[in-house]
């Protein structure tokens, strides 16, 4: 799973301009870091609201969350991303993708483009 995490953040910093990274890098491994899940990527795409995001995604058969799974119920910002220091707007452009035994690379290479012809209509809106 780490290798399919690290393979869907590949696709997308390369196919989303200004996408950053929320949490701990991916290869955090020192005692006393934080280390992220391998199952687990949160990112923060500027310039696009992540319920619209979110929308047009679960349109193209993705799931995907843009809070905590624990407040899934409650459109609010995640305060954990608020917590690490992220404000509001970036706290609601971001998304939260879950992995599993089951994902396939054929399936994080199809979310990828996914993910970014979406990015890419949204901002054309804007």
């Amino acid at each position: 799973m780490r290798q399919l995490r690290d393979r869907l953040w590949d696709r997308l910093s390369r196919s989303v301009a200004g996408i950053t990274l929320n949490g701990p890098p991916l290869d955090a491994t020192a005692a006393g870091q934080p280390v992220r899940l391998v199952n687990n990527l949160n990112v923060c795409v500027p310039g696009v609201d992540g319920q619209t995001l979110l929308t047009t995604l679960s349109a193209e058969g993705l799931a995907v969350s843009s809070g905590s799974a624990c407040s899934s119920e409650h459109p609010r910002p995640s305060h954990v991303l608020l917590a690490i220091g992220l404000d509001e707007d970036q706290a609601r452009a971001s998304l939260r993708f879950g992995l599993s035994r089951f994902t396939t690379a054929a399936e994080i290479d199809a979310a990828a483009e996914r993910i970014a012809a979406g990015v890419a209509r949204l901002r054309a809106l804007s």
